[in-house]
């Protein structure tokens, strides 16, 4: 079997990113919350001509939380397979991943109350 070229191994990767990616979308509920504010956010974005700034400002910030909830499926998934059981240890790897979530999460709706409420006054 001939060896794949580097090309071709990098379109199947992107493949498989796009595979989880429309699988996290499809599947987990906390994405699809997020999604949805992604989307009230662009709009709000074009409605009120924010600068490329503070659009480089928010487009990390929803990458980062959705990236980092991405990871903490991800991590969640497979405590599940290695440990179906309630388990105290897997649930505190749980806990600190979630806890991830959380702080990009706050920080992001912090950079989004900077953009966004002088807007409103």
């Amino acid at each position: 079997m001939p060896k794949e070229s580097f090309l071709q191994n990098r379109i199947k990767s992107i493949g498989y990113a796009l595979k989880g990616m429309f699988l996290l979308l499809r599947t987990e509920p906390s994405i699809k919350i997020q999604f949805v504010i992604t989307l009230v956010v662009t709009a709000f974005g074009f409605y009120f001509q924010i600068s490329n700034t503070e659009w480089i400002l928010q487009l990390l910030a929803i990458g980062l939380v959705m990236g980092v909830e991405g990871i903490n499926t991800a991590i969640e998934k497979i405590c599940d397979y290695i440990q179906p059981n309630l388990d105290p240890k897997i649930g505190l790897i749980k806990d600190i991943s979630a806890g991830a979530v959380m702080i990009v999460s706050v920080l992001a709706s912090i950079v989004g109350l900077i953009i966004y409420v002088p807007k409103f006054f």
